[in-house]
């Protein structure tokens, strides 16, 4: 067996970046359609910003093994699609039984989480808290700050990322949207369509 030589790499938080990162992966504001319920102001921020960086991840992998870890860092935008607050696309993990952890550097977030069942949970990130995303659940950041989000993620190499899980639903079961008090409020997402039981049962069944 060949041993992987140590790394290190620097978390650049006001860049909010990963020096050192492998990789890179950026969603631009276009790549976000269907997302947010309010499409006029969605198309509105595309006509103007098109091209423009919504959220950023890079990231250290040193391999796909089990066993091994990849980390990183995502930068996430501030601002709003009509009422709803800037997010991530989320996913769940294609190999299901894999968790991950999030730990917060700038900015103030949500941790959106939702089981293959329709449970939510909602928990609040902000800079040097850790959260813990634990396998099975459905996670997708929001930025509900007035300044960029940046976290550090770590999570098992060999996970995978399935995103068809939330766009085949409509999208996850609540969204988050300004309360009109300078904060949040999560409200029943209209167009969500709960996963048929045998599916859920067949995630919950995944073990690799």
């Amino acid at each position: 067996m060949t041993l992987f030589e140590p790394g290190i790499c620097r978390v650049d938080v006001a860049g909010g970046e990963l020096v050192g990162a492998s990789n890179r992966y950026t969603k631009t504001y276009a790549d976000l359609a269907g997302l947010y319920e309010d499409q006029a102001a969605f198309a509105a921020l595309v006509a103007a910003n098109a091209r423009s960086v919504a959220y950023e991840v890079t990231d250290f992998k040193p391999s796909a093994n089990a066993g091994d870890m990849i980390i990183g860092v995502t930068r996430m935008e501030p601002g709003q699609v009509g009422r709803e607050f800037y997010m991530t696309r989320g996913h769940i993990h294609a190999r299901p039984n894999r968790p991950e952890m999030y730990y917060g550097e700038s900015g103030q977030g949500l941790m959106l989480l939702e089981s293959p069942a329709g449970d939510i949970r909602i928990l609040e990130i902000g800079p040097r808290s850790m959260c813990y995303v634990p396998p099975y659940w459905i996670h997708r950041s929001v930025n509900v700050g007035a300044e960029q989000l940046v976290m550090t993620f770590a999570y098992p190499a060999d996970s995978g990322q399935d995103y068809d899980i939330i766009a085949k639903a409509g999208g996850m079961k609540v969204r988050i949207v300004n309360d009109g008090e300078g904060g949040w409020t999560a409200v029943d997402n209209a167009s969500y369509v709960p996963r048929p039981p045998e599916l859920v049962e067949r995630i919950m069944a995944m073990k690799d």
